[in-house]
């Protein structure tokens, strides 16, 4: 698959494309099927399909401190997005600059003059061009203009909520990181470097991986939590995987203010991952944070969270 950050990139022979447009942060259910009717056009007219998706996040330049948690990283987006058949993903910078390009321009620089699109599949809710003022319904007429189809997909609905990643965000603020992974159609993951932390779980005989991650990463709530960690190659993908007991939260036990990622790979004493890049899944939500009036109360209920942990992820 081709991975393109900026117009510029895309090779200067690159001929006619099935495009589809939006930033997909998280690569939802919702996207998902986008995604893969844009595919499935591509393949009843022999053409490439090409996702263009946008960093930073536009609200982060329309409406500066605004920005929500996102849901995955632009690699990760990438990585997913090409298992859903795309041919390239090309990765706009989205500029204040760029936010200011009025439809017709927005249609004519990007879908036209460096995609050469034939068709262009997207959500019935898109917008683009400045101040959001292109629709589906425009972007036909352009299409007509441009020779492209469009195509306006209607949004996923399970039982009576739409799946987006703003529901999405909703969940993992609640902590229901059940409910995310089928919306998203897998378990919601964060990335992050481990680092090291107080070692309070070493102490204990539960050696965790403390993960640093990046600014505006979607953390689900305080609290104790099954699923998996992995250690990550350069690519970031998985390298190996381990069932894994997850801690977020302030560790009120110890007094401690900052709010910290950690999982403990479960009956994994011997595992050395400082400075690894690494991830954590979430499967289910065990529990939330507690303070303990003692350590020897906190052990205890930290081998019934293992425990359940290891049932749950056999």
């Amino acid at each position: 698959m081709y991975r393109w950050y900026g117009l510029d990139e895309v090779p200067a022979g690159w001929g006619e494309s099935v495009v589809t447009i939006g930033v997909f942060d998280g690569v939802h259910r919702g996207h998902q099927r986008i995604v893969e009717r844009a595919a499935q056009v591509g393949k009843q007219r022999g053409l490439p399909v090409v996702v263009i998706t946008f960093d930073p996040h536009p609200d982060e330049v329309t409406r500066p401190g605004s920005h929500p948690p996102f849901l995955s990283s632009a690699r990760r987006r990438a990585e997913l997005l090409s298992g859903l058949g795309a041919d390239a993903v090309c990765v706009l910078p989205f500029t204040l600059e760029f936010s200011r390009l009025a439809p017709d321009d927005f249609v004519r620089t990007v879908l036209v003059e460096r995609m050469h699109a034939a068709a262009v599949v997207v959500g019935e809710d898109f917008r683009f061009g400045h101040k959001a003022a292109g629709d589906v319904q425009l972007l036909a007429k352009l299409g007509e203009k441009y020779e492209f189809t469009t195509e306006g997909m209607p949004l996923l609905v399970a039982g009576d909520t739409t799946i987006s990643s703003t529901s999405i965000r909703h969940m993992l603020e609640e902590g229901d990181v059940a409910g995310a992974a089928r919306a998203l159609g897998r378990p919601h993951r964060v990335e992050g470097v481990v680092v090291r932390g107080h070692q309070r779980g070493r102490a204990l005989g539960f050696p965790t991986a403390n993960l640093e991650m990046p600014p505006h990463t979607a953390i689900p709530a305080d609290g104790i939590y099954a699923g998996w960690l992995a250690s990550l190659d350069d690519e970031g993908r998985d390298v190996q995987r381990w069932p894994a007991a997850i801690s977020i939260g302030t560790n009120p036990t110890f007094g401690e203010g900052e709010q910290s990622v950690e999982a403990y790979a479960l009956d994994r004493t011997d595992l050395d991952l400082y400075g690894m890049h690494a991830a954590i899944d979430f499967a289910t939500r065990l529990r939330g944070t507690l303070r303990f009036d003692s350590v020897d109360a906190l052990v205890e209920q930290m081998h019934r969270d293992v425990d359940q942990a290891r049932e749950l992820t056999a």
